[in-house]
């Protein structure tokens, strides 16, 4: 378990993060999303010990973080940092062999995670060679050759076209299974949604939401339920305690003052027409995200 607790960090007389705390767990994938400035990428380089921190801890399964456990962890930065005019497996071989893989191992290692991240016919390329999207899967590789107890990739699928997003999105939910703690960040909410089973949301420097992707879509959601029924819900813009938000002959859209009329609507519906559909709207990612940073 990797865990913040109270980390700040200060640059001169900006605070740029405040008391931040949060735990990336074994086997699970944490969404790490903010506006620009919002401290994410100072958070990262704080747990990968490129930059000091003011205050707070940083520990792995409990004890403080140190050189040696950050030789098990996996990092592609938002900047690509790969060597140009080297060849994309000649590159990330080397990688490996520098986490202590043998030559033979080494190899395998890389051809293996390459051709998973479907650049198996580009092995043989210069790095400089490769369109931006395909530059991006071998920044992945490189973090992941080793087989990492934490990985941490800062916005990962930054230029990537969407079938491209699918292939990483399956290797990284492939390696977090296998046990590994992996943290990511990313503007593109609607991916995070999907991949993520844990969400920290950072604004200003500090911590403005946290914990599982179901327990956060519950506790941000309105009063706000949908029904469909196979009759005329315009009875709905009468019933007391009952707010219609959109309306589209039998399907609508309604805030109510308290559970209890929700229910009663419920009744009222399958008096009059069979109900098709009932339930409370959760909100999305970005509808969270907005809410939560104002």
């Amino acid at each position: 378990m990797l865990e913040l607790s109270g980390v700040t960090k200060r640059f001169g007389e900006r605070l740029a993060l405040d008391d931040v705390s949060f735990q990336v767990a074994p086997g699970r994938l944490t969404g790490f999303v903010g506006g620009n400035g919002a401290g994410k990428t100072t958070t990262m380089r704080i747990i990968l010990g490129l930059l000091s921190r003011d205050g707070g801890e940083v520990t792995l399964d409990g004890a403080p973080l140190g050189p040696d456990a950050r030789r098990t962890f996996g990092y592609m930065p938002e900047e690509r940092g790969l060597y140009a005019k080297m060849k994309v497996l000649e590159q990330i071989t080397y990688l490996a062999r520098l986490h202590g893989f043998d030559k033979r191992g080494a190899t395998r290692r890389a051809e293996e995670i390459l051709d998973r991240l479907g650049l198996g016919e580009r092995l043989n390329d210069d790095v400089q060679d490769l369109s931006l999207g395909n530059q991006q899967r071998a920044q992945i590789a490189a973090a992941l050759v080793h087989g990492p107890k934490v990985l941490i990739l800062d916005e990962p699928f930054s230029g990537l076209d969407p079938m491209a997003v699918e292939t990483v999105l399956q290797v990284l939910q492939e390696h977090a299974s296998a046990g590994s703690s992996v943290l990511f960040s990313s503007h593109q909410l609607d991916v995070v949604e999907r991949l993520c089973d844990d969400l920290v949301i950072i604004a200003g420097g500090s911590v403005a939401a946290r914990g599982t992707r179901e327990q956060l879509r519950d506790e941000h959601s309105p009063d706000r339920y949908e029904i469909a029924t196979e009759g005329d819900a315009g009875w709905l813009r009468e019933e007391p305690g009952v707010v219609v938000v959109d309306f589209s002959a039998g399907q609508a859209v309604f805030e109510v003052d308290a559970p209890e009329t929700a229910q009663r609507v419920l009744r009222r519906a399958s008096d009059l027409a069979p109900v098709t559909a009932f339930g409370r709207q959760r909100p999305s990612l970005a509808q969270i995200f907005q809410e939560v940073v104002r």
